[in-house]
């Protein structure tokens, strides 16, 4: 229900109520709306999208939730998923001058007296027949339908409208053989006629106006001025059936969400959808409950199955974990046929984004299948990318905030959660264990070293290395998956995993990039501006911006020059680093240590990892195998050309510095962290760890 506003001042209006207004205009922080003669503001943090996206203009009717009224005036306003009038269950005039909301035609000075239409204004069904006791008149005809007003005084008026006088009631019991007659008769007769027959969900629009039996899940309740409307889901889909007690009360009052039901109605159109109006409900138990649970776990268990589970192309080492790719896929499609949305987390590099990305690629097109609103996009699929390479408690808790804000505020049902490029180490356990708590799903795809006593935290985990196999690019690994998850975008992921690699990628993806119309230099300038934009605001997805950098028409446009920009900034930091390598031996072991606290622009581009990994792969073409440490004030990072156990190193030098706060961060492949204090300690000792490891 919405309202149009005929008040003069702020304080007139009502706190929680949807009201039609104009849009005055725009600022880095919001929305201007005009609600009457007052204006609101509609705060970005409010809009379930970027403020820039919004496709608003100044004037455009839209409508907003009035939130708070603060005691200056200033009006709070809250984002409404419905955007058109013939979305809400029908409209009210909020005049302080009445008193009370009241329908447009009273606003309007119409007849009070005028006799009740069998549908009232707005569209609600009139009352439903529910027992003989109920609909019993003097002739067995009906009674008189109630009418959906909101308000207390109006909620009178129907029913000095419809209550029997006196002299009728009189009547009616000098009649009672006769309307048992009546009673009986029915009784015969209804017993005569055939069980309605049952109809999906997705057949309901070619039985109109047939009486017909729905059976689902109850997924929402909500009460208008008129019905209660009870939104179904069976195996095909969901339709809402309302049901009438009377206006504004809510009918069959122990039915609640996630009860299993029976529902007898009539098809009717309903504002351009379908609804059934219920003329009997009942909750199912039991056998009779299990069937409809059984028949709607079978359908959906079908629908999220992928349409195709060959790889972008044959990779034996992404083989070995293509069961764990096709059950992760699996479990993403289901959760965008159940309306939940999917929260991307991945890590701000380069294959967090491009393993992300890929995903969010293949979802989009599915959520805009299932969800014609407008925004669903947005809605329906989140990416944002985690300031730590780890899925902490800080990220779980940001994320669980925000998912109990929106259940409440917006009664949501609870996301999936993807982590791409993190997730598998020990450090997420506490994470991915707060949203267990709440029951949220979770999906980790992580190419890097998992840790063993982390792989069970995660409802779905896909892992090279905790299936046995060696480390992969993320960035390949998100790539199969997308596919998986959408096979029709395929095309439009072949060029990614090549985009992933710091080397020269792999021959099969080289081709597969190639015959995509991607050459080497094309997919090293990609590879380049997305490592330099994820750097940049990385907290932000950059939706448009990354979209345009792997798939817009004239993406060399903007890559090329992003990438010279990549190759500047990371030759002059190497440039300024080289010379303050310091060079040891230790056991025939080469080991290079970079002081990045003092020799760095430490918060200049490239990042601390980056610029690690280049200098290695510098250094190690003309020295062979080697270790190189960046060491920066309070945490070091190794770089290696042989396999290294950084978590089993930070073990060992947390016994050789006893007092130095020494813990290894991310797994394997991770970094160390300790206090400041004891830099040089832990520093000594981790060279003769390494000297250990490799010598």
């Amino acid at each position: 229900m919405f309202f149009e506003f005929r008040g003069q001042h702020p304080n007139q209006l009502t706190p929680n109520r949807y009201y039609r207004g104009t849009v005055d205009g725009f600022a880095e922080f919001g929305v201007f709306v005009d609600i009457g003669p007052v204006t609101g503001l509609l705060h970005r943090s409010e809009i379930p999208k970027r403020l820039e996206s919004l496709d608003w203009d100044a004037g455009d009717a839209v409508f907003v939730q009035v939130l708070d009224v603060h005691d200056n005036g200033n009006i709070d306003l809250g984002w409404s998923l419905r955007q058109e009038p013939r979305e809400f269950r029908g409209r009210l005039i909020d005049d302080p001058d009445v008193g009370a909301p009241v329908l447009p035609e009273k606003a309007d000075g119409e007849d009070d007296t005028e006799e009740p239409a069998a549908e009232d204004e707005l569209g609600e069904p009139s009352a439903v027949d529910r027992d003989d006791s109920e609909t019993s008149t003097t002739d067995g005809g009906q009674a008189k339908s109630a009418q959906p007003i909101e308000s207390k005084d109006a909620e009178a008026e129907a029913v000095d409208e419809t209550e029997p006088t006196g002299e009728e009631t009189g009547t009616e019991a000098a009649e009672e053989p006769d309307t048992a007659q009546v009673e009986e008769s029915d009784t015969e007769s209804t017993a005569d006629e055939e069980e309605p027959a049952r109809v999906p969900v997705v057949d309901l629009d070619a039985a109109l106006d047939e009486t017909v039996v729905v059976e689902g899940t109850v997924s929402d309740v909500r009460q208008t001025a008129g019905p209660t409307v009870f939104q179904v889901e069976d195996e095909t889909g969901v339709v809402d059936c309302a049901a009438f007690e009377e206006a504004g009360v809510r009918a069959y009052p122990a039915v609640e969400v996630d009860d299993v039901v029976r529902i007898v109605g009539i098809v009717e159109e309903h504002r351009g959808d379908v609804q059934v109006e219920t003329e009997e409900l009942s909750v199912l138990e039991g056998p009779a409950a299990d069937r409809v649970a059984d028949r709607r776990e079978t359908a959906l268990a079908e629908r999220a199955e992928p349409t195709s589970t060959t790889l972008l192309v044959e990779d034996p080492s992404v083989a070995a974990i293509q069961e764990d790719l096709v059950a992760a896929a699996t479990t993403i499609r289901r959760a965008v046929i159940e309306s939940r949305p999917v929260v991307i987390r991945h890590t701000a590099t380069l294959e967090g984004y491009v393993g992300g990305t890929a995903l969010e690629r293949a979802l989009l097109p599915l959520i805009r299948e299932e969800h014609a609103e407008a925004g669903a996009e947005y809605h329906y699929v989140d990416r944002r990318p985690l300031s730590d390479p780890i899925y902490d408690v800080e990220a779980a808790t940001s994320d669980v905030t925000d998912m109990l804000e929106a259940a409440d505020r917006h009664d949501e049902t609870q996301p999936l959660f993807v982590l791409v490029d993190a997730g598998s180490t020990l450090e997420s356990v506490d994470g991915l264990s707060l949203l267990s708590i709440y029951d949220a799903g979770s999906v980790v795809v992580d190419g890097g070293y998992a840790d063993a006593d982390a792989t069970d935290t995660a409802d779905v985990l896909v892992s090279p290395t905790a299936a046995g196999g060696s480390p992969l690019s993320t960035g390949v690994l998100g790539s199969h998956l997308a596919a998986l998850v959408n096979d029709a975008v395929r095309e439009d992921l072949a060029h990614l995993p090549a985009t992933s690699f710091w080397t020269e990628p792999p021959e099969i993806y080289a081709d597969l990039a190639s015959d995509a119309g991607f050459d080497l230099d094309a997919t090293t300038d990609i590879r380049n501006a997305v490592a330099l934009e994820a750097f940049y605001q990385s907290y932000e997805d950059k939706r448009e911006l990354i979209s345009d950098l792997f798939w817009a028409e004239n993406n060399a446009a903007l890559a090329t020059p992003l990438s010279e920009q990549f190759e500047t900034k990371l030759e002059t930091e190497l440039a300024t680093a080289r010379p303050h390598l310091e060079r040891r031996e230790d056991d025939g072991v080469q080991i290079d240590v970079l002081d990045v606290a003092e020799y760095t622009h430490r918060y200049d581009f490239p990042p601390t990892e980056l610029l690690l990994a280049e200098l290695h792969r510098r250094e190690a073409e003309a020295s062979g195998p080697m270790v190189t440490i960046a060491l920066d004030e309070d945490e070091l990072f190794l770089e290696r050309s042989t396999a290294l156990d950084v978590r089993a190193i930070g073990e060992a030098v947390a016994d050789r510095v006893p007092g130095g706060g020494v813990t290894p961060r991310g797994g394997r492949d991770g970094r160390i962290e300790f206090l400041s204090g004891r830099r040089e300690a832990v520093l000594e000792a981790v060279i003769e760890e390494v000297s250990v490891w490799l010598g």
